[in-house]
């Protein structure tokens, strides 16, 4: 293989192409706008629902245990007060999520190429690229 697993988890954890390595995933000057392919390879980063539903869920999942649950653990230990823990977790709840976007998705993409490596363009072999040209 071309891009080893240790290339895929650097790449994903920078917010890079896991197929090139360049850091163009998201569009410029766009906090949540991801293009549909990165511009310069040509990998299709979004390539059906489950893309969306998986790094939303991951999202979801980073909020719960490391931001809310720890709110409820101080609020449930008296640390903090009922109004603040609640405060914090309203806040918690919508602005870690916003923060976390790219993250998500691009640990996402960065997990579904770490468990299959193969299926990285760079690492198909010429007889996986089709028939030859005329």
């Amino acid at each position: 293989m071309h891009v080893t697993r240790g290339q895929i988890l650097t790449r994903g954890l920078t917010h890079r192409c896991p197929n090139c390595g360049a850091k163009k995933l998201f569009v410029p000057g766009s906090l949540f706008a991801l293009h549909r392919a990165c511009p310069a390879c040509g990998l299709k980063i979004e390539q059906d629902e489950g893309f969306f539903l998986g790094s939303m869920s991951l999202n979801y999942g980073v909020t719960l245990i490391f931001v809310l649950t720890p709110i409820a653990l101080l609020w449930y230990g008296d640390v903090l007060p009922g109004r603040v823990a609640a405060a914090l977790g309203t806040a918690g709840a919508v602005v870690f999520p916003a923060l976390f976007y790219r993250s998500s998705r691009s640990w996402w993409l960065m997990s579904y190429y770490f468990f299959l490596p193969q299926h990285l363009p760079a690492n198909r072999g010429p007889a996986d690229d089709g028939p030859p040209a005329p």
